[in-house]
């Protein structure tokens, strides 16, 4: 772990893989590259069953460290079969 405070993008998306077992992670840093502001999608299989407040608690759980190192970070989180139905939604 590196000294450096500030978040990345790709190590925020590594960890996020990495915790819940993501099948798709898209990661947007929009704080323009500082690193305090991030917008997320989240495709895992581990939402399954879960209703949203569920996998919004279970995404802080799993990133508690991260995310309080940033000033904003909001999330959206699919099972890969909504993720699949979002997608042909808006084709």
């Amino acid at each position: 772990m590196s000294t450096h405070s500030g978040i990345t993008a790709d190590s925020l998306k590594a960890t996020i893989t990495e915790q819940l077992q993501a099948t798709y992670v898209q990661v947007d840093d929009l704080s323009a590259g500082c690193g305090q502001m991030f917008e997320v999608i989240i495709v895992s299989p581990s939402f399954s069953g879960l209703r949203l407040l569920a996998r919004h608690k279970l995404v802080n759980e799993k990133l508690k460290d991260e995310i309080s190192k940033v000033h904003a970070f909001s999330q959206k989180s699919y099972t890969p079969e909504e993720w699949e139905t979002k997608k042909a939604e808006q084709q």
